[in-house]
């Protein structure tokens, strides 16, 4: 790759987890040589950020562009070898950022949980950035690093360790936190434009192809709770498994491709978990509100109210709740010689935005910084998720930056 003048560009870094992009690559940057840039629609809102985070900051370019404006865009990405993108929803803003870094093979990450919009990023661009080795990876937020990797740890675990096939890993997640209000805006966007619909489709972000009746029974989501005997306690479905699963079935098929299968009857699945003696009352009332939540949503009268009821793009949770937040993800593999490993990966800090800002920024510093020992080599590119584009160096990072990924086998 041609030298830039940055390694990574935070673009939409004036939003709520933008800000906190800025603050996190401003600590990381006083102990390295990283040579970064905030990026976005307004220079003076971009100042008044890079003055707001200080002397961390200082080294930071300032880049403005728009991104209803292509030939800004493609300027701007021009100058990186990573594009860093907070800015959504991503289907309204996201689509000329990754053209531009498809076109000049720009490596990129982002936060997205929409999965319509990534098929379209998948039938549109897949084909030429795997042709020209370009990581376009998106879902590198708590959506869904902690499913997609954890997953493919857990399986690889299995293979080199124990010597057999991963037929079923399950993960279990428990969290606490607070919403921002970009995060609800792409949730209400998926509605407003007809595209949730499309989120039922257990095999949307697979490669082409037709699945039996068995395998789309096997692959269901689950719908009601119900009493776990291995884990002695209620589980009910997770609001986010609609989005993790696809993206973990994604990584499942891309590496069946590439002959480094995860194996033939391997099936995913993810729900919340509930700790007694309240268990069955806390997920029957996660669950019916989750249910209310989607109706009112799929309602477009009531859109509108209930819009005006939560935080607004820009605002989130208080900095004292982001740093009392906290999640826990326990996953349970089965491997074909029936042997069990369990994997736990957990972090202090709101999953929404503390653990969203360190998965996404150390994805881009993994791009940035090591790109000779990524899975696949430099030659891998397309449209990937976190497991089969940043995989074991992802991981090694998260733990130097303090976040728990443990695994091993019962005895």
């Amino acid at each position: 790759m041609t030298e830039r003048a940055y390694d990574v560009i935070l673009y939409g870094a004036t939003g709520f987890v933008g800000k906190q992009t800025v603050q996190y690559f401003a600590n990381y940057a006083s102990t390295s040589e990283v040579r970064w840039a905030i990026a976005g629609r307004n220079r003076q809102k971009l100042e008044s950020v890079k003055a707001q985070v200080g002397a961390g900051a200082n080294s930071a370019g300032i880049l403005v562009a728009d991104s209803q404006n292509q030939s800004a865009v493609d300027e701007m990405v021009a100058q990186t070898h990573v594009l860093l993108s907070t800015a959504g929803p991503f289907a309204l803003y996201g689509t000329p950022i990754v053209d531009a870094c498809v076109r000049s093979r720009t490596h990129y990450v982002d936060i997205t949980g929409e999965t319509p919009w990534v098929k379209t990023l998948i039938t549109r661009y897949h084909q030429q950035a795997a042709a020209e080795g370009t990581r376009i990876i998106p879902f590198c937020g708590f959506d869904s690093v902690p499913s997609d990797l954890g997953t493919h740890l857990i399986v690889r675990y299995i293979q080199q360790e124990l010597g057999a096939f991963c037929t079923e890993v399950k993960a279990y997640f428990q969290a606490f936190g607070g919403f921002n209000g970009g995060t609800l805006a792409s949730a209400f966007n998926l509605h407003e434009s007809g595209q949730w619909e499309e989120v039922s489709d257990l095999f949307l972000l697979n490669p082409s192809g037709t699945y039996s009746q068995a395998e789309v029974q096997r692959n269901r989501d689950p719908e009601y709770p119900h009493y776990d005997k291995e884990l002695k306690t209620w589980i009910a479905p997770f609001f986010m498994g609609p989005i993790n699963t696809r993206v973990v079935r994604r990584s499942q098929a891309l590496y069946d491709q590439w002959q480094n299968p995860y194996g033939s009857e391997f099936i995913y699945q993810e729900y919340l978990k509930f700790d007694e003696p309240l268990a069955w009352f806390q997920a029957t009332g996660v669950t019916a509100a989750m249910g209310l939540f989607g109706t009112m949503m799929e309602q477009p009268m009531l859109r509108p109210l209930f819009k005006s009821l939560v935080p607004q793009p820009g605002n989130g949770p208080s900095e004292k709740t982001m740093n009392e937040g906290w999640f826990r993800c326990e996953l349970r593999g089965k491997a074909s010689n029936g042997r069990l490993v369990r994997g736990l990966i957990q972090d202090q800090g709101d999953p929404g935005n503390r653990a969203t800002v360190k998965f996404v920024c150390e994805s881009a510093l993994t791009l940035a910084l090591h790109q000779d020992k990524l899975p696949g080599g430099r030659s891998r590119g397309g449209i990937l998720t976190p497991a089969t584009g940043l995989g074991d160096i992802l991981a090694n990072r998260l733990r130097q930056a303090g976040m728990t990924l443990d695994f091993q086998a019962d005895s």
